[in-house]
């Protein structure tokens, strides 16, 4: 190495070993934002991987919605259940409905794994809309659980519907329990009482024969 290079090198090193810190202030702070899912005013009772599909009326064919998690939401407050599913990864929804009175699982033709029901307001991107749709589980034990939890859904609901509280008529089916017992008690405790006046009496009217 030449001289000439030797000083270059040495005058590059002093200007890297002398150079500052350099610090940059972002030019725009970004805020930590909250994704709400609508979800959070609802417990999740029942959750389960499975593939949804919808009939095009137009094609006569099934077309597939997507796959992911199907789940039934409970909420917090009235107690409504609906059915949610979201496709894996991009987590767009492709089912979300209340289960009512009127909805009916039936076997899709030739599989025990999956069903078939009616939907008058299926909520999809904003847009509620009448769908015909299947779901298909991994096995055909999931599908019986789901079909059991959608079918208890759909009673929870109709209750609802009909002005009962499933919870106020447990409560009150106790209460009358209690009730009862109560008065069975009274009637024993009254029955002791008659008899005990009875002996009383029979043993007065021995005492006068004697």
């Amino acid at each position: 190495m030449c001289d000439a290079e030797k000083n270059a090198a040495a005058g590059a090193q002093e200007e890297a070993v002398e150079s500052p810190d350099v610090h940059f202030e972002p030019i725009v702070k970004l805020q930590d934002v909250e994704v709400k899912t609508h979800e959070e005013d609802e417990d999740s009772i029942f959750k389960m991987r499975a593939k949804l599909f919808r009939f095009d009326t137009e094609g006569r064919e099934w077309k597939e919605r997507g796959t992911g998690d199907v789940k039934l939401l409970k909420h917090k407050e009235n107690g409504k259940i609906r059915l949610l599913m979201r496709r894996e990864k991009t987590l767009k929804v492709c089912a979300n409905h209340y289960i009512t009175e009127d909805m009916v699982l039936s076997p899709n033709v030739g599989s025990d794994r999956s069903w078939v029901w009616n939907v008058a307001a299926d909520l999809v991107e904003d847009e509620a809309e009448r769908q015909l749709l299947a779901i298909r589980f991994g096995n055909a034990e999931n599908a019986t659980k789901f079909k059991e939890a959608f079918e208890e859904a759909r009673e929870t609901n109709k209750s609802l519907a009909s002005g009962a509280n499933p919870a106020q008529e447990e409560s009150e089916d106790e209460k009358s329990e209690d009730e009862d017992k109560e008065d069975d008690k009274e009637d024993a405790e009254a029955s002791k009482d008659a008899e005990a006046s009875k002996d009383a009496e029979e043993s007065k009217e021995e005492e006068k024969k004697d």
